[in-house]
């Protein structure tokens, strides 16, 4: 099935996808977007063009398990695709997504502007991943 991952951001959000395989998750793009429902649309766009039957918004729990403002925000952007796409959307928890692609940049030695313009398409890939992997595990 292919997948498609969304991390939500005030001005940055990331898009990754799956191969129809669900092996590879891979970064797709950056919305560069501050208005609500405007990102709303072009995140519905790009999820309809890739051609995805199921998209996945990462929410960030706190590491305590509560829900913060930062989540409710993500789960008002996950409302706004529901009426926008015809195909499921799921919310995700991501803690530490954005924390791990940081250090997966550390590793690759990537900085400045080579890191911010792939950061948050990179914390959509952990994200689709992490999917990935329980929907693996649970044999979906």
């Amino acid at each position: 099935m292919k997948i498609v991952s969304v991390d939500f951001g005030d001005s940055h959000t990331g898009i990754a996808a799956c191969d129809k395989l669900e092996m590879i998750a891979t970064p797709v793009c950056i919305i560069d977007e501050k208005r609500f429902e405007v990102c709303a649309d072009k995140v519905a766009d790009k999820i309809k063009e890739l051609g995805a039957e199921l998209a996945v918004v990462g929410n960030p729990i706190n590491m305590n398990g509560t829900r913060g403002p930062r989540s409710e925000k993500c789960c008002e952007f996950a409302e706004l695709l529901r009426a926008r796409l015809d195909i499921p959307v799921e919310m995700w928890d991501e803690r530490s997504s954005t924390v791990t692609a940081h250090e997966i940049m550390n590793e690759l030695n990537k900085r400045g502007k080579k890191r911010k313009a792939v950061i948050d398409s990179a914390a959509a890939a952990i994200i689709l991943e992490s999917y990935l992997a329980y929907r693996r595990n649970r044999n979906v």
